[in-house]
């Protein structure tokens, strides 16, 4: 159910409020430029600055919106277990197919914690979970042998992998198995991400690109490389000109030149220097998106 191209979806404003026409039209979109899934409220949907209520709400959106015709992995994480075990039943009763589940961030728990913490949100609500592994914002690091053990657990069934690290596929197929969903939370990684094993990326760039994002990854799950590699040079000047600045901002700068929502983030974050403006402009030109 979980592979292909998967945008973490913005979360749209409009004069610091949710923009939820924008949210619907950027859900059909996605859907008819061949998305095979939806990832609300992860890191590019700005989560740290959504009210539960906002937080649930958007949730509640997308999975109505796309009606089951692709699934949904509802961002669901938290460093405080209490309110991650929210999130998740929030998810498991609204419908979504899954629910995105990142390390907890600040606190820097140990494994120890980490099987802890991931057990209590397993046993809450009856909704597959994907682990989010991303050192670099959470600042701990899941490692292959901790993901092995909660793999035990029957609805944990896959990682969104941002390590940046190739061979960690590898080392979790080891320690979780061949069948353990595996997909890439690096856009510029992810050809080799899936050589290695991988099913599928959850793409901050398939916002801007999700028709070009959609057939990258389909030609990876056909085993055509060599027709993944054009894709790859026509993506990896978006990638990597989305991410000079924080992603979403990046992905929300693209959208707004494509019409399709406002560019308008939430404090602490701010909308791009115009020198990053212009490369975004030259990458999409470079993809044939302007």
């Amino acid at each position: 159910m979980f592979k292909g191209s998967m945008p973490a979806l913005v979360t749209p404003f409009s004069n610091g409020e949710l923009d939820l026409d924008a949210l619907k039209r950027l859900v059909e979109w996605h859907i008819d430029q061949g998305s095979s899934g939806l990832v609300p409220v992860g890191t590019t949907g700005e989560s740290p600055t959504l009210t539960h209520d906002e937080h649930e709400t958007v949730i509640a959106e997308v999975v109505k919106i796309a009606a089951g015709r692709v699934p949904v992995i509802a961002g669901a994480g938290s460093n405080n277990t209490v309110e991650g075990k929210r999130f998740v039943k929030f998810a498991a009763e609204v419908g979504a197919d899954a629910a995105l589940v990142v390390t907890p961030y600040y606190n820097r728990p140990t494994q120890r914690g980490l099987i802890g913490h991931f057990t209590e949100l397993h046993d809450c609500a009856d909704i597959p979970i994907v682990i989010y592994n991303i050192p670099g914002r959470s600042v701990v690091d899941m490692t292959p042998a901790t993901m092995g053990e909660l793999a035990k657990l029957p609805q944990i069934i896959g990682v969104k992998d941002a390590t940046g690290d190739i061979a960690r596929v590898s080392q979790q197929r080891a320690s979780c198995g061949s069948d353990f969903v595996q997909l890439s939370g690096e856009d510029a990684t992810a050809l080799g991400f899936n050589a290695h094993g991988g099913v599928g990326c959850i793409s901050v760039t398939a916002n801007v690109a999700p028709k070009l994002c959609a057939e990258f990854q389909a030609a990876t799950l056909a085993g055509d490389y060599a027709l993944a590699l054009e894709y790859q040079d026509k993506l990896m000047p978006l990638h990597e000109a989305i991410f000079m600045e924080p992603g979403l901002v990046g992905a929300k700068y693209g959208l707004s030149r494509l019409g399709l929502c406002s560019e308008e983030v939430r404090l602490p974050l701010t909308t791009l220097e115009d020198s990053t403006k212009a490369a975004i402009d030259a990458a999409m030109l470079h993809a044939g998106l302007l």
